[in-house]
């Protein structure tokens, strides 16, 4: 065998779409990438149900459990890019591997750290690997399946995603009824033992020696300037919001992000193309991706805090009540409404439908969830409906935006911009409800519980619990308003943008 042939046997098709039939374990592999997809997709939602064990027995505050869940999306967010470009250079399979392992060893930290500061660090060494997992395991499900069954393939990947979101709380849930809270991050690791042995054993290598340089620079300015700007935003209520600890790190972030703007409009090989943005298809998208993740992200983050402070339920209890949501998701995918609907209704309009039904679950939630769970319930139905209408539409703008050649840049992009969002709900919807529950306690407590512990009456506990119910329907309720008006911006740019198409090919 030659050696150009021995590269080609090892990497059939670096460039192009996989030959006819694919591999011939094709379905084998992807039954071990969406392995390792859901075990980073369950950490995203895995922690929330346990906040009030974090809270008690590592005396975190609402702001340190913040920082816990948005460490993770934040470093993953600003590496997603630049992971998958790497990827792409050095070897698909390696970074599949690499992404395991990594993940797996910040796993193991976390669940053996004894202060919220380990557990902060080990979670931002966790989105470290998991930015590999997120961006190799599409690259390589798109390598090893022909045109006939790749979206097949790919749906069947897109339907795990959301199922992570059902199974994070309710996985969490079990374990915190029967071990400690550390149990959740010890469980990742024999999934990426397995997912590891199977990577090196079934899955083929691919790469592109060809592909764009990684650019670091492009992914260390992105994330310092995400981080700065989510940290004001979160330290601003207790510390307030012209208070140097505030805007310090806000000005530090604003400076890194638009460093990051300047070097990506300069350097010849981007990690994000900035042209992009004069597209008003793809900004009417990018725009509806942040917002479908921020009022996921933000909603599930105060879900468990309501479900398991205000109506009292236990941690498996609170995960089994909010499986709903990603269920809907889950069978509305999975029957193709979704899909269907879109060239019926077009772009504009489902992706409005959809954001309208999100918003309005989220007011469901805030007016009629409060003191009972059958309220919550239909909002999270609605929800539910409203991201699996949105979310297809929205990953379709952004693709059909972006020429051929970039699709992986494509692909890096919703990405980033869902981890960033996630991150941005909890920081902003996190910061509402400690801004109004700061509001109506007056009482130097840093979270539910050390407000409770101080109160010496029952009349003061019933106001406290009161004060943090209003905080969390406050916040829901912002949650609505951003996800509505921000839904119906990009539903109007990509009908105009649709428009100045139409325009051009009738003048052609």
């Amino acid at each position: 065998m030659t050696a150009t042939t021995a590269e080609h046997a090892n990497n059939p098709h670096p460039d192009g779409p996989a030959p006819a039939g694919g591999h011939p374990q094709r379905w084998l592999i992807l039954g071990v990438i969406c392995l390792a997809q859901l075990t980073v997709l369950l950490d995203n939602t895995v922690l929330n149900v346990a906040i009030p064990s974090l809270t008690t027995e590592l005396h975190a505050s609402t702001s340190d459990i913040q920082w816990v869940i948005s460490a993770y999306s934040l470093v993953q967010s600003g590496l997603l890019l630049t992971a998958g470009s790497t990827a792409d250079r050095y070897g698909r399979k390696k970074m599949l591997a690499a992404g395991l392992v990594l993940f797996g060893v910040g796993s193991l930290v976390a669940g053996l750290a004894d202060s919220t500061g380990q557990l902060i660090a080990a979670r931002a060494g966790m989105g470290v690997g998991g930015a590999l997992l997120m961006t190799t395991t599409l690259a390589v499900v798109v390598q090893i399946f022909d045109d006939a069954e790749r979206v097949k393939a790919i749906g069947l990947w897109a339907t795990v995603n959301s199922l992570g979101f059902a199974v994070g709380p309710l996985l969490g849930g079990v374990m915190l009824d029967h071990f400690w809270w550390g149990a959740i991050f010890l469980i990742n690791i024999p999934v990426a033992v397995i997912g590891l042995v199977a990577v090196l054993a079934l899955v083929p290598e691919s790469k592109n020696p060809r592909g764009d340089r990684p650019d670091l620079l492009g992914a260390l300015l992105s994330t310092v300037g995400m981080t700065g700007v989510v940290y004001a935003i979160i330290t601003g209520p207790g510390d307030g919001w012209t208070a140097g600890s505030t805007l310090a790190p806000a000005a530090i972030g604003a400076v890194f992000l638009a460093a990051f703007v300047a070097w990506e409009l300069r350097i010849p090989y981007p990690m994000l193309d900035m042209h992009f943005f004069r597209d008003q298809k793809f900004t009417g998208a990018v725009a509806g991706a942040i917002l479908v993740a921020f009022g996921m992200g933000g909603s599930l983050f105060l879900l468990t805090q309501h479900l398991q402070f205000v109506l009292g339920y236990g941690p498996l209890e609170a995960g089994l009540r909010t499986a709903p949501l990603a269920l809907t998701v889950v069978a509305l995918n999975l029957t193709g409404v979704g899909a269907r609907l879109l060239p019926r209704l077009g772009t504009p309009l489902t992706i409005a439908a959809g954001m309208t039904c999100l918003a309005a679950g989220l007011a469901a939630i805030a007016l009629l969830g409060g003191d009972s769970y059958g309220g919550m319930l239909a909002g999270l139905i609605v929800m539910g409906a409203g991201i699996a209408l949105a979310m297809p539409a929205m990953a379709n703008a952004i693709m059909s935006a972006i020429p051929p050649e970039k699709a992986g840049v494509g692909a890096g992009v919703n990405g980033t911009l869902a981890e960033f969002g996630n991150g941005l709900g909890v920081a902003v919807l996190g910061a509402v409800l400690n801004a109004r529950f700061a509001a109506l306690v007056s009482v130097s407590a840093a979270s539910l519980p050390a407000a409770l512990a101080a109160a010496d009456s029952g009349a003061e506990k019933a106001r406290i619990a009161d004060a943090f119910s209003s905080g969390l329907e406050t916040s829901q309720l912002v949650g609505a308003v951003a996800v509505l008006v921000g839904g119906l911006l990009a539903a109007a740019l990509l009908r105009r943008a649709e428009r100045a198409d139409s325009a051009v090919v009738a003048s052609a």
